[in-house]
């Protein structure tokens, strides 16, 4: 399709570490300009919904500064560089944050974060046939406590607003859903 949107300038506002945020001027169908915010995330991640034998799915609580509140997540994090296998990242990822190896770790879903605004994706993982065996390798910043949860009371505090992390919500949601 021939869209009559259309980007006409992007100026750099500020460069981050993983973060680029753009200007964007954009000519409206109308033929008006309206300035748009535009968030380039370079690297992109990985979720991962790890799955116990006993049908428990490990999640973890930690405080984030951005909402100012502590919150459910499924364990995840960014690419170490723009190249890192997604996959890669997920390994990572479950063992530095719970302390587990993934003896089967399947492509559940991939998302688009907020793709209004944000190039940042997330491609989520199922891990299965866990191995317990190692404790957290937290990074330098992080302070994360980990727990496992019936699959029945995630999706109530999901139904309940109490988990409203969207990469959590679309990760327990599509694992219910194949169960």
């Amino acid at each position: 399709m021939d869209y009559r949107l259309k980007r006409i300038r992007r100026e750099l506002a500020y460069k981050g570490s993983i973060l680029d945020v753009y200007k964007d001027t954009m000519e409206l169908p109308d033929g008006k300009t309206e300035v748009w915010d535009f968030v380039d995330h370079r690297k992109g991640g990985a979720c991962i919904v790890p799955v116990l034998p006993d049908g428990r799915i490990l999640v973890i609580r930690q405080y984030r500064p951005a909402i100012d509140q502590e919150t459910v997540e499924l364990p995840a994090g960014a690419r170490n560089s723009a190249a890192e296998d997604t996959m890669e990242t997920a390994r990572r990822e479950l063992l530095e944050e719970t302390g587990c190896r993934a003896g089967r770790l399947s492509l559940l879903l991939k998302l688009k974060t907020a793709a209004a605004y944000c190039s940042e994706f997330t491609d989520v993982y199922l891990a299965e046939e866990l191995d317990m065996g190692e404790s957290q390798s937290l990074d330098e910043a992080e302070e994360i406590r980990y727990e496992a949860v019936p699959l029945s009371t995630l999706l109530e505090k999901i139904y309940a607003g109490e988990i409203q992390d969207s990469k959590t919500v679309a990760g327990i949601l599509a694992y219910a859903a194949r169960k």
